[in-house]
Order: C-alpha cells, then sequence, then structure tokens
C-alpha cells in the first residue's frame, strides 16, 4: 500500500512502531523493518556508545530503512543527531519538536526528520522549521499524553499542514489503519501494538500483565513524574498516588541517581535536561526531580521484569489486545485488515 509516508521514507506498509524506552531496541527494530515497516529505535536510554552499537547492529539485521528516536530537549542531542548521520539512519524521529538547527542539519545530511506532535500549533510549527511529517498522538496513546482525542486532533492537523501526518493513539488493527487513511492521514503508527509481539524484549510475565488488562485497567496519573502519563494501574501506582511529597522527592533522588550511572550523564548534564524540561512548561522543581522516575520505573518492569517495583506505560489499546504474534504476523494482518476494510467501504459506495 503505497502512501505519502511509505514514499518518504522507502517502506512497504504504512506502518511505524514507536520509539519505547527500554523496548524499541535492535530486535524489535530490525523485526519491524523487516516486515515492510518503519521500526524506530529509543534512544533516550541509551548512552552516545551503546546508540551507535545499537543502530549498528540493526544494520547487520535488516537492510530495509528504520529511524532513531531522539531527545530534543537532551543535553548530547548534537552528538546524537552526529551518529544518526555518520552511520546512515534514515529517520530521526523526537519526542519533543527539534530546534531549527537540528532540523536543517539533519535534513542536510539527507535524514527524513519526523517529530511526535499533540496538538495542532505544535504541528504547525515543525512543519514551518522544515519537518518532513509529523506523527500526531491523541490522548489514548501510551507513556505521555494529552487529553484531546485522536478522533478530534488528527483532522484537525490534517487540515493544518501540508506534510504527511501519521495517527497515533488508539491504534491496532487494520480497520484503524483504514480509518486513519480515511481521516487523511498517511499512516499510523503503534507502540502497544508491537511492544505486545512475540518479537518484543519485554518478560513474558510483563506481558501477560498487559494481555490481562481491561480498558478500565489502562488509567492517566501524574504521580510518576508529574506529568500525565497512561500506564497500567498497578498497586505500585496506586502507593506513588498515596505517597506523600517528601517521600516521592526522595525516591526521585535515588533513581536520579541510578540512571546517572546507567546513562553515563554527569549531574550537570541532567540538571540541563531538568531545565529543558521546564522550559515552556509549568512544572515545579519538585515535578522536574520527579521527573527521574520515568526510566527507571520503566526499567524495573521493562528490563527487569518487576511489575511490583516499574511501571508499564500503555496505551488504551492493551484492553483489546490478547495475543503476542510475530512482527511479521502483525504486520502482515494490519495489512490484510486495512485492505479488506477499505474494500468494503467501495462495495458499500457502490452499492448506494
Amino acid at each position: 500500500m503505497e502512501t505519502a509516508l511509505t514514499r518518504l521514507v522507502g517502506v512497504r506498509h504504512p506502518i511505524v512502531q514507536t520509539g519505547m524506552g527500554w523496548v524499541a531496541g535492535p530486535r524489535l527494530v530490525s523485526a519491524t523493518a523487516n516486515a515492510g515497516a518503519l521500526g524506530v529505535l529509543a534512544s533516550a536510554t541509551m548512552t552516545l556508545d551503546q546508540l551507535r552499537e545499537a543502530v549498528r547492529e540493526v544494520k547487520a539485521r535488516t537492510d530495509a530503512p528504520f529511524g532513531v528516536n531522539l531527545r530534543a530537549d537532551a543535553a548530547d542531542a548534537g552528538e546524537r543527531v552526529r551518529i544518526v548521520v555518520e552511520e546512515g539512519v534514515r529517520v530521526a524521529s523526537f519526542a519533543l519538536a527539534p530546534s531549527v538547527e537540528l532540523i536543517a542539519e539533519l535534513k542536510a545530511a539527507g535524514v527524513v526528520v519526523i517529530p511526535s506532535v499533540g496538538a495542532r500549533r505544535h504541528a504547525e510549527k515543525v512543519a514551518a522549521w522544515g519537518a518532513d511529517a509529523v506523527i500526531v498522538q491523541g490522548g489514548e496513546g501510551g507513556g505521555h499524553t494529552g487529553e484531546v482525542a485522536t478522533t478530534v486532533l488528527l483532522p484537525q492537523v490534517v487540515d493544518a499542514v501540508d506534510v504527511p501526518v501519521v495517527a497515533a493513539g488508539g491504534f491496532f488493527d487494520g480497520r484503524g489503519l483504514a480509518a486513519a487513511l480515511a481521516y487523511g492521514a498517511a499512516g499510523v503508527a503503534m507502540g502497544t501494538r508491537f511492544l505486545l509481539t512475540s518479537d518484543s524484549p519485554v518478560p513474558d510475565a510483563v506481558k501477560a500483565r498487559y494481555l490481562a488488562a481491561t480498558v478500565r485497567d489502562v488509567i492517566v496519573t501524574r504521580a510518576v513524574d508529574g506529568l500525565p502519563h497512561r500506564m497500567l494501574r498497578s498497586e505500585l501506582v496506586g502507593a506513588l498516588e498515596g505517597a506523600g511529597r517528601t517521600g516521592a522527592l526522595l525516591r526521585a533522588v535515588r533513581h536520579a541517581a541510578a540512571f546517572r550511572r546507567l546513562s553515563g550523564l554527569t549531574w550537570r548534564q541532567m540538571a540541563r535536561d531538568g531545565l529543558a524540561l521546564r522550559h515552556g512548561k509549568d512544572l515545579s522543581w519538585s515535578q522536574v526531580l520527579l521527573a527521574a522516575n520515568t526510566p527507571m520505573l520503566l526499567r524495573s518492569a521493562m528490563v527487569e521484569g518487576r511489575t511490583d517495583a516499574g511501571v508499564m506505560a500503555s496505551g488504551q489499546v492493551a484492553g483489546v489486545i490478547d495475543d503476542l504474534p510475530s512482527c511479521a504476523d502483525l504486520v502482515g494482518r494490519v495489512m490484510g485488515e486495512a485492505e479488506a476494510a477499505l474494500a468494503s467501504l467501495e462495495g458499500f459506495r457502490a452499492v448506494r
């Protein structure tokens, strides 16, 4: 199925696997790429050396295009961009709007730039700065999220910008892809659906928690880092929501120290990242410090398999997913369902 997205990035199918921290590593990304979709490495939880190594591992596993997700506000964003350019990565995606300078540097090197946005004005801004496409995530998506549903946000952005728009938040099958295309999108991005595949490195016990969840078990909380974060309901989340402010801050300090050791960042670099996070947002200093909770609590679940000591970011679609296909089977199934849905609509039009 050819769309503006497939033409732009060179994949066979208009499907993107999002860059989920601790989850979207070389194994999942290469499996996605070999299935004909766009796999995206999550680099925020990697050191610079680990990022370069991961990119090279993906390239050893597949000849297909893939991307790297970057934090535009990270202190070492420029160094990470240089790795992407030097290693010949096809796509750079961003969770926050990259600067005009970063976009220009990437585009000059032939890298396709695709930021993620959660509002129409953000899409308009990055498109004006030269972004090649945008991923639009509605409130149904996992991780940090907004309040506007995809079905409301997506048509606003499609009407507002002239670059390809990829829909995210609430997608898990071919009917969703067909609906997104009907809205004017060029494809869909899925996180939770790819997390729940046999190619995902997430421990089996954690996957079982996702498969057992209902739609009412996926909640939004600010208890982890002070920002709205969609995740599975758990005893730990309940404890975090009931914890006092002093206890939460002490926990955040411990997690910040642990993440500093894992990431190789200095305290100065982490402080700069905290300042960047606070810029343009109505966050208190305590909320900035609480942001250190996120990578370590996610790692506890997604890497160590400790659902008792970690959090599980999740889109609402976890409540309707009940299997663990391979990436190849998933992509093939989604495309078959989408084609069938579009064909049925053609038949409906003919009958009318």
